[in-house]
């Protein structure tokens, strides 16, 4: 597993997104950037954690962030759920895995004594120079939107 520390340059990225669209690091130089990792689009945690985030959308434009939700749904799946839940941030899709791995959060899980690999929910604040900024893993999604915004405004 791939350990991304605070200082460190980001993993280098380039995934297709809702609406047919794609986005890149090197697209997003010189901006700020939230890219967090949710397990499954449309399941309960992950479908809070996307409204939350959708909810202060307007803030971190105004803070000059681009926020940017990842899992490993296929488009179609994200395109839906976008729509079904007035989504207003960026989901993109990792179907092949490589950014979930790059960033260390594709993990070893536990459930009723069953393991299995799934990705784990963290965030990633990276600067415009595309350096990680600040990292939170294990997310509680609760509360976790608004944190982020309060640490992409003190930069």
């Amino acid at each position: 597993m791939t350990d991304i520390t605070e200082g460190q340059p980001a993993p280098a990225f380039d995934m297709a997104t809702d609406g047919d669209g794609r986005v890149s690091s090197a697209a997003l130089k010189g901006k700020l950037c939230v890219l967090y990792f949710y397990p499954k689009a449309d399941t309960p945690g992950c479908t809070t954690e996307g409204q939350d985030f959708s909810a202060l959308a307007d803030d971190f434009a105004a803070a000059g962030a681009v926020v940017i939700g990842v899992s490993r749904d296929p488009v179609k799946k994200l395109d839906r759920f976008k729509a079904k839940y007035d989504l207003r941030v960026v989901l993109a899709s990792d179907e092949p895995g490589e950014v979930t791995e790059a960033f260390g959060v594709w993990v070893e899980k536990s459930l009723y004594g069953r393991t299995y690999m799934g990705v784990e929910r963290a965030t990633f604040l990276i600067d415009g120079q595309g350096v990680v900024r600040r990292v939170w893993r294990k997310v509680r999604v609760k509360g976790h939107a608004a944190e982020v915004l309060d640490a992409v405004r003190s930069l």
